[in-house]
């Protein structure tokens, strides 16, 4: 009886599939398709597979693709449909460049369909480095921009992945950098629950993410890579996921070397696969077959990793006729095309927030302007555009560059880099401040001057990629680096309008600005289009709309201990002071007035929703798009909880004038407390909920001058445990 190849069979399950594919291989061929680079199985048909791919913010690594703004500049869209069609255009982008690698032979890294983005730690500390590839401090907002980035890169076809997310660093993890390979980093379970798995739980739950990594520290005593208690007990037992997990890069060789929690490279390998991680980016897996052989793991641990790595290229489509799955179509030619970077430019005009703007200097009138002085690092730097973990952009659209198109001739630009980003001097036979004369000299000659500060990757970013050795990529303080400072008030000195515009991934202390400033943009790494999309805030064109997803904090020296994974006194939920400016925060050119707001009971049971709505006018002279934001607060619980948690977001699009209904809702889930022991309990009490522009604090109603409507609910009955 000849022999059914199941395998190949489309009418079966993608796991069926899988299961009858990995019984066919031999023992030492299993173990090497738990390598992030798999080897071709060619007796069976299986091609080679590199697992390892990137695109927090378009494809990465592997040539030309549209080049968004980097995760922290999409978080301050505060936009879930922005999020879900830039996931969307980012896998169009992956597929149409995977079936040329492909047509190619071209089986390399970075080229394949399983993406390791979105990264959804919470930004808790604004000294991490790798922040900027977050979506900010908050638990809500990571997990609803987390969900709809996944789902745009995933697709909607009931069958087939367009291509397939990955939700990292699992799972408490944001630093320091120079440690994370023998870090613990100790939480609390109620912050575990509260804060750091959170958005973890959403994007398994609510976007079935096809895959998780784990970090490289340990939590709570166990590495993430190897924890029974992350991988298996929650992840998979309780939240259900059925994708697979992976190492992060070298992570595993971390046990023996770093953690100590193990003696051998063996050993690590033998405990990550029992411990639920499938593969292995490096080589520790390598060493399976020796664990295989004195009985520390055993054949079914290596068929239950190879199957959930076999059922995902399944559910890609990669073992069946490319007419049966939607997205092997995809053409090349869409990949970096027109419709694409007018997209990127957009999502780049819808990140950069406002932070001042003294007197309404904003926007710039280009019909008034006979000269315009744009100055300093980050003026003309593509650096500044890109973030980490970037592609290839076709084109390249610097401030300066932005600033130059944009007036079209008719003002006379200057240009000066006025010093270099951190070092003392831009010339290497100069003296110091060598580039401050001629700065001061162009400011003086300029109508107005566009002052372009801040940071880049090269300053801020993952351990090994960044310039600032010392921190392995984290921030000594939120201070401008380098001569910035200097240069900024020898700018401001010249007694000539001001517009300074700060790039970078995180929080900067910028308190001399913020008082002697008339007009400030935030507009982290905004991409390849960046500069045009800042040109067209500047004149005009279009209105901010952005938020902060961070807090922007006074100074270094109120930062909680950097290594204190406790959420005592950090992020906007649980500090003390008063902050420079709040998360939610961001500036219009127009003006709305929020009223009427009303709830759809007073009075609920334990278990019922709650609907939300207010109407939002545009009571401005401009079109312009508005981010309500709802926020909710215990009034009553004994436990320790957030000050305030935002419930909620909706962006809308008003002309002068117009008004529109808002609504939202906010869930039992949300109303409910994370107890000392991690139990999710909804009590009985007194609620409030608070909607407008911004988070409801003194600062925020100060900074827009339109304090949020708030109204009381009580929750009747008896206490409801709740699944978290």
């Amino acid at each position: 009886m000849p022999d059914i190849e199941n395998y190949k069979n489309e009418n079966l399950s993608f796991r069926e599939r899988a299961e009858d594919l990995v019984s066919r291989m031999t023992v030492t061929e299993r173990i090497c398709q738990l390598l992030h680079d798999a080897p071709a199985i060619e007796r069976l048909g299986v091609p080679s597979y590199n697992w390892w791919n990137e695109a927090l913010h378009g494809v990465a690594r592997a040539g030309v693709a549209t080049m968004f703004p980097q995760a922290i500049g999409l978080a301050a869209t505060f936009d879930e449909d922005l999020l879900h069609e830039v996931g969307d255009i980012v896998s169009t982008e992956g597929r149409a460049k995977f079936h040329e690698f492909q047509r190619k032979n071209d089986h390399d890294i970075y080229k394949g369909l399983t993406f390791w983005a979105p990264n959804i730690n919470i930004f808790r500390d604004p000294r991490w480095g790798r922040g900027h590839e977050t979506y900010g401090e908050d638990p809500y907002l990571t997990a609803r921009l987390g969900v709809a980035f996944i789902k745009g890169i995933q697709g909607d076809d009931p069958k087939y992945l367009k291509a397939a997310a990955c939700a990292k660093h699992y799972a408490v993890h944001s630093g320091p950098e120079s440690q994370r390979h023998a870090f613990d980093a100790i939480a609390s379970i109620k912050d575990m629950r509260e804060t750091y798995l959170y958005a973890f739980k959403e994007c398994v739950t609510a976007a079935d993410v096809a895959g998780v990594m784990g970090a490289y520290n340990r939590t709570n005593g166990e590495p993430c890579c190897g924890s029974k208690t992350l991988l298996m007990d929650i992840l998979r037992d309780e939240w259900g996921f059925d994708g697979y997990v992976t190492s992060d890069c070298w992570a595993i060789r971390d046990f023996n070397e770093g953690h100590k929690v193990t003696v051998c490279i063996e050993e690590s390998a033998a405990l990550a696969l029992k411990s639920g991680c499938d593969i292995n980016c490096g080589f520790a897996y390598s060493y399976l077959a020796r664990a295989l052989s004195d009985g520390t793991v055993s054949e079914a641990d290596i068929d239950r990793a190879a199957i959930n790595l076999f059922t995902i290229r399944m559910r890609l489509g990669l073992f069946d006729k490319p007419e049966r799955v939607p997205y092997a179509s995809i053409p090349y030619e869409l990949n970096d095309c027109a419709e694409h970077n007018k997209q990127a430019l957009e999502t780049a005009k819808s990140s950069i927030v406002l932070l001042k703007n003294a007197g309404n200097i904003l926007p710039l009138d280009k019909s008034k302007l006979k000269s315009i002085a744009v100055i300093g690092p980050n003026a003309d730097s593509r650096q500044a555009l890109m973030g980490n973990y970037f592609g290839t952009a076709s084109e390249y659209v610097t401030v300066l560059q932005g600033i130059r198109e944009s007036v079209g001739g008719t003002a006379r630009v200057y240009y000066a880099e006025g010093c270099h980003l951190y070092k003392d001097k831009c010339g290497g036979l100069s003296r110091p401040h060598d580039r401050l004369s001629e700065a001061v000299s162009a400011t003086e000659r300029a109508d107005v001057t566009v002052l372009c500060l801040g940071l880049d990757a090269t300053l801020e970013g993952e351990q090994g990629d960044t310039g600032n050795t010392d921190v392995g990529g984290d921030k000594k303080s939120l201070d401008l680096p380098g001569y910035q400072q200097q240069l900024l008030e020898a700018v401001c000195a010249t007694g000539k309008p001001v517009i300074l515009v700060l790039m970078s991934g995180s929080a900067l202390a910028v308190t001399w600005a913020d008082a002697h400033v008339p007009a400030i943009i935030q507009a982290w790494y905004p991409g390849s289009q960046g500069g045009r999309a800042l040109a067209s805030i500047l004149f005009g064109e279009c209105s901010p709309s952005a938020r902060l997803p961070v807090t922007f904090y006074k100074t270094t020296e109120e930062l909680p201990d950097f290594c204190d994974y406790s959420m005592e006194n950090r992020t906007y939920r649980f500090m003390k002071n008063e902050a420079l400016y709040p998360f939610g925060y961001g500036l219009s050119y127009s003006a709305f007035k929020y009223e009427n707001l009303e709830l759809s009971k007073y009075v609920i049971a334990p278990g019922e929703d709650l609907a939300v709505k207010a109407v939002v006018r545009n009571t401005g002279s401009r079109a312009a798009n508005e981010i309500a934001e709802l926020y909710l607060k215990d009034l009553e619980s004994e436990v320790r909880l957030p000050v305030w948690q935002l419930a909620g977001i909706k962006k809308i699009f008003l002309q002068p004038g117009e008004a529109q209904t808002v609504s939202l809702t906010v869930t039992p889930r949300q109303m409910a407390a994370i107890r000392d022991d991690g139990s999710c309990v909804l009590e009985p009490g007194q609620f409030r909920v608070y909607l407008g522009p911004s988070q409801p604090d003194r600062r925020s109603a100060e900074l827009t001058g339109a304090p949020c409507l708030s109204a009381e609910f009580t929750v009747t009955g008896q206490e409801l445990t709740l699944k978290y």
